[in-house]
């Protein structure tokens, strides 16, 4: 028989496998990869979440500074910063823990954290007084931008869970 003459038809190639449906693999995979990104947005959300009244406290503290640049009474900012620290704090730790601190002991307490001692040791030393000082001999002794810094840096350090 010539070859020429016998009924074949040309070779072809099966069709390739579709991705779809998927395997049973690739589903529990996409869970997994589905859950594990879920749980990163609510742990994102929590932690964004839990910062509020830092970013409250920080807002408020730029509206404080920008007051006292603006000319405001420096006895009035010493009364802002106490209550703005005061707020601020209580918002982290147990009020028992923190609301009846005064003096040495609520400056040491601030302390915490912190790796230098702006209270204790530098210029946030004044806060406790500065709500009862002369303003011009506020003007003259104390200093205010370091008071400032120190507010600023507590405000903006995450307080740590061992203290007490």
């Amino acid at each position: 028989m010539d070859p020429e003459q016998i009924p074949l038809r040309d070779l072809h190639l099966p069709e390739a496998v579709s991705w779809w449906p998927l395997a049973p693999g690739w589903w529990v995979l996409l869970a997994l990869a589905t859950a594990g990104l879920g749980y990163l947005l609510y742990k994102h959300y929590r932690q964004w979440q839990s910062n509020a009244p830092r970013r409250l406290a920080l807002k408020t503290f730029s509206q404080v500074r920008s007051d006292y640049e603006n000319g405001a009474d420096p006895v009035a900012l010493g009364v802002a910063l106490s209550e703005l620290l005061r707020r601020s704090m209580l918002a982290y730790a147990p009020r028992d823990e923190v609301a009846g601190l005064t003096g040495d002991r609520w400056l040491a307490w601030l302390d915490q954290g912190l790796d230098d001692q702006p209270f204790t040791e530098g210029a946030g030393r004044n806060l406790p007084s500065l709500p009862y000082q002369r303003p011009e001999k506020i003007a003259l002794e104390l200093d205010i931008a370091g008071l400032l810094d120190a507010v600023h840096k507590r405000l903006k350090t995450p307080l740590t869970r061992s203290m007490s």
